[in-house]
């Protein structure tokens, strides 16, 4: 067995599974919410994926600093070891193995199901698309660990896959919009119906959740090709490029059909919009293209999650750090780390369906929704790390160690906000849980021991 991850990614897989991960099942259908949520007014939704979009890139230019100047086994974790200290990131490490990586696995295998199940005209909350979801995730953990340079070329294809549909409906939308006049008549109506609250605000809530995933990337920090030179473009290159897409994605569908029509077909507003500019067979190719941006999109995600547990026990951390430690001499990734980290997706799996889609719910006032709520933590924990940048990063200039980071945190606090906006009292629930969970993880705690060196030769 060997102790190390082989340098087997370079720059295009890394831009991939920023834009992979990212966009996925969201950008099909979140169109239509940030609509609703505006009451039809085109151009305060685009100004809230923009907001929204602006939030990620400033968050991931923050995390590319990092990336040029650390570099160890999993980027995230390695900047809140160095900047914050070791049993901050063997916390936030085990946050990320234990609920937010498999949390969010799980979630995104259950979407690939669903859009399987319209296809072939199940219930989306049947038992056929419940297998289908263990089989897409049990089929996502074996091409990551069996075969990982495989898992590479799935990402950059398949995120070139979900692209096609967004880039014909942008530029076909738009030109299809010009001439009809719908686009026009959609941009200068303003509000359609009236909302309560802010609807800028109440649409960014919603855009935030279409934006999260970009730093699973950072998980393969030891595995890329010059990753202080190829994590950083990654990261600022495919940020940006993602809110470019659903900026034009938004327009196109604007120029589809008019608003009054979108909003009022919910979910499947985007297929209506598809099969009026591309006739109904464009609707359902939409579909087939949806089940393949979200099966990238788990790829991606599965790729992460594989490597949770390896990034605590390469610092000697967390539960048996001798056994998930182990990379395999064949494929150069950490099996068993990889073989946990899919019972704990399939135990969040088996969660989300009893929370939230259950026709009696499970877990009674402990259900909430494991897709989201964990951004909560997440962006909070990403604060310290920043202020710390702040402290110690005193080799950079004022723009990159106080403008920026201080941004970052602004950013941060409003993802907080925006969640708690959305979600209420399931907030209290899932903290409840977050801290259980983090309890076991002070029990499992290890401890960087005098025979260190040992551990290492055997």
């Amino acid at each position: 067995m060997n102790d190390g991850l082989e340098k087997r990614y370079g720059l295009l897989t890394a831009i991939a599974m920023v834009v992979g991960i990212v966009i996925g099942s969201g950008v099909f259908f979140k169109a239509e919410k940030v609509l609703v949520a505006t009451g039809g007014d085109l151009p305060t939704g685009l100004l809230a994926w923009f907001l929204g979009g602006m939030v990620m890139v400033i968050c991931a230019y923050n995390f590319a600093i990092m990336a040029t100047k650390h570099e160890k086994v999993s980027g995230v974790v390695d900047y809140a070891e160095v900047l914050v200290g070791p049993k901050y990131a063997y916390f936030f490490a085990w946050f990320m193995a234990t609920i937010y990586f498999p949390a969010m696995t799980s979630v995104v295998a259950w979407v690939s199901a669903r859009y399987f199940g319209v296809l072939m005209g199940w219930s989306i909350v049947g038992p056929e698309v419940m297998v289908i979801a263990g089989v897409f995730l049990v089929g996502s953990y074996v091409v990551n660990a069996l075969a990982p340079k495989l898992a590479g070329i799935l990402q950059v294809s398949t995120t070139v896959a979900k692209l096609i549909p967004l880039f014909l409906m942008a530029i076909v939308g738009t030109i299809f919009g010009m001439k009809n006049g719908v686009l026009a008549a959609n941009m200068s109506s303003g509000a359609i119906v009236e909302v309560a609250g802010n609807p800028l605000f109440t649409a960014v809530v919603g855009t935030c959740f279409a934006y999260e995933g970009w730093i699973c990337a950072t998980s393969i920090n030891s595995e890329l090709k010059d990753s202080k030179k190829n994590l950083p473009r990654a990261l600022t290159f495919g940020t940006i490029f993602v809110v470019i897409v659903y900026m034009v994605y938004y327009v196109g569908l604007a120029g589809a059909v008019e608003n009054e029509i979108m909003m009022a077909g919910g979910e499947t507003g985007a297929k209506l919009a598809f099969s009026t500019v591309f006739t109904q067979a464009g609707g359902t190719l939409l579909f087939v293209f949806v089940v393949i941006s979200c099966l990238g999109t788990l790829n991606g995600l599965m790729m992460a999650n594989t490597r949770g547990f390896y990034a605590m026990a390469a610092r000697k951390e967390g539960p048996r750090p001798r056994v998930f430690s182990v990379v395999d001499e064949v494929t150069k990734m950490p099996t068993n780390s990889a073989l946990l980290g899919l019972m704990m997706a399939m135990l969040w799996l088996a969660y989300f369906y009893g929370a939230n889609l259950a026709p009696t719910p499970w877990f009674g006032a402990f259900c909430f929704d494991s897709s989201e709520l964990p951004i909560i933590t997440i962006y909070a924990m990403y604060i310290p790390i920043f202020v710390m940048m702040i402290k110690k990063e005193k080799e950079l200039g004022v723009f990159k160690r106080v403008i920026m980071p201080v941004i970052s945190i602004i950013g941060c606090i409003f993802m907080i906000v925006a969640a708690c906006f959305s979600h209420k009292m399931a907030v209290v629930a899932y903290l409840i849980v977050f801290s259980v969970i983090m309890i076991i993880g002070i029990l499992a705690i290890g401890k960087y021991t005098s025979n260190k060196v040992k551990i290492n030769n055997k």
